[in-house]
């Protein structure tokens, strides 16, 4: 009986390591995908077309020139329809007031949309960067929608402890 008890033993540890190998590389399995999907993530979330990268720009050279009016009238319909040409102009005056310029913009996310219905309806991108202004730092999202081969302004969103 000893004999045989001592091979239970043996049976037992044999499957203890068995087991705890298992759990190890199922622990390494887990860690390379995570890491493996993060870093796609994060090739995704970096890519942005060229072009809406380029309406981008536009739109922050046109932010820092302070031409608040050339920003309304190349606006999508969408832009015009939720502000009037005063009132846009006031709130890009109040940002650039509390904020000041902006110095630099990290890339957040860029998510790109296909509507069927609704204010987007189309192709969208929102694009968020995280942003350093003169007077403090906030998240800035840019909504653009595509019309007519173009991709236009469609919603502009800062939202920053220094604006309270």
């Amino acid at each position: 009986m000893k004999a045989e008890g001592g091979r239970m033993r043996a049976v037992s540890f044999a499957y203890a390591v068995s087991h705890s190998r298992l759990l190890l590389v199922s622990f390494l399995v887990l860690f390379v995908s995570v890491i493996g999907f993060a870093c796609a993530a994060s090739q995704e979330r970096r890519s942005i077309p060229p072009e809406v990268e380029s309406a981008i720009s536009s739109i922050n050279e046109e932010v820092a020139a302070e031409r608040y009016d050339r920003i309304y009238e190349e606006a999508s319909e969408l832009w015009r329809q939720d502000n009037t040409l005063e009132e846009s102009i006031a709130s890009f005056k109040t940002l650039r007031t509390k904020l000041g310029a902006v110095e630099n913009r990290m890339l957040q996310s860029a998510t790109e949309q296909q509507n069927s219905s609704g204010p987007l309806k189309g192709r969208a991108y929102i694009v968020t960067y995280r942003t350093k202004f003169q007077n403090g730092e906030g998240m800035e999202t840019f909504t653009l929608v595509e019309r007519d081969g173009r991709w236009l302004l469609a919603r502009y969103f800062v939202n920053s402890t220094a604006l309270k």
